[in-house]
């Protein structure tokens, strides 16, 4: 059976999270796997990198699907689009890919975004896209608190209690913060990546941050909160809907596009 890979867009704020749900409740795996149903009838089981939770959103989740008809990648992906419609999910690329990949674990690197935005007025365009405080923050001092954080720990600390990892040890690769100014206030960009994360683990460290931010937590307490090993030294988890996979690595990137033929483009020759 052919294996590809799937690209996928999503707004989160419909769904119950990406993982199928029982009692019917909406989810993005679900809609993928009727959508998929439409193409080839018969059950589906689809499996993804990261299982994005109620209300966080996607725009580089990568998931997997095998199916019987050797498909055309670019007609998967258009046809796929047609029968989701009009839920705000969209398959951007698909692509061939060898029996063995699997989305989550053959993945070597995962990304998140999280947006907050400050500012007193509300959020109409970015509504339900960005979390929003209402006074500005000190960018300096939560980069000094996420500078605790990079390399391998621990993270009890910043984990849900429902967590199902077998264990909380994650190497944090890299946490950066980015900020800009938009009309009325400030838009905070917090990138996060890492090979894997725990359950709630960015939106724990990132309502941590805003903490420090607020000048509520000195930077260095997110150090002793993370030595705590212990939930309850947690900030409080931020809520959902700032929250974006933006992107999955693989040793091979199964949507890189392929080599141009000799000669270069038609333009060229």
């Amino acid at each position: 059976m052919p294996r590809y890979a799937l690209l996928i867009d999503y707004h989160g704020a419909p769904f119950q999270g990406w993982q199928r749900q029982a009692a019917g409740q909406p989810s993005v795996q679900a809609a993928i796997e009727s959508a998929l149903a439409a193409l080839e009838p018969g059950p589906h089981n689809i499996a993804a990198a990261g299982r994005t939770d109620t209300g966080v959103h996607a725009t580089g989740q990568v998931a997997h699907c095998d199916l019987t008809r050797d498909w055309d990648p670019f007609q998967l992906a258009q046809a796929l689009n047609w029968h989701l419609r009009p839920a705000p999910i969209a398959i951007v690329r698909a692509a061939h890919v060898a029996d063995d990949f699997h989305a989550r674990f053959s993945a070597t690197e995962r990304r998140y975004l999280f947006r907050l935005v400050a500012r007193r007025a509300p959020l109409t365009h970015d509504r339900g896209l960005a979390w929003q405080v209402l006074s500005p923050l000190d960018t300096a001092a939560m980069r000094a608190g996420a500078a605790h954080l990079i390399g391998t720990h621990d993270f009890t600390t910043f984990r849900s209690g429902n967590c199902q990892a077998k264990s909380p040890v994650k190497t944090m690769g890299a946490i950066t913060l980015s900020e800009a100014a938009i009309p009325g206030g400030t838009e905070y960009r917090f990138t996060l990546r890492a090979r894997s994360f725990l359950h709630n683990q960015v939106r724990s460290i990132v309502g941590t941050l805003e903490r420090v931010g607020t000048g509520a937590w000195a930077p260095d307490r997110i150090a002793t909160a993370l030595a705590a090993r212990d939930r309850a030294a947690c900030g409080p988890v931020c809520p959902p809907q700032g929250l974006y996979l933006t992107g999955v690595a693989y040793p091979d990137d199964p949507f890189q596009d392929p080599p141009e033929p000799a000669g270069g483009t038609p333009e060229a020759r």
